[in-house]
């Protein structure tokens, strides 16, 4: 699945987006999780900094 994120973005209109990766801690069990999410290059700031 991960060879089909990566190709498509390689195209034109796939240069302007990013795949992040965000650390998170559960509030329930209190383990860190990991969100991933593909974004807009103007809207990585924005993922990143919201809970």
């Amino acid at each position: 699945m991960a060879k089909k994120v990566v190709a498509t973005l390689k195209t034109g209109a796939g240069k302007s987006f990013t795949k992040v990766i965000k650390m998170v801690k559960s509030p329930k069990t209190g383990a860190y999780i990991f969100k991933e999410e593909v974004v807009h290059n103007d809207h990585v700031k924005d993922f990143l900094s919201e809970k």
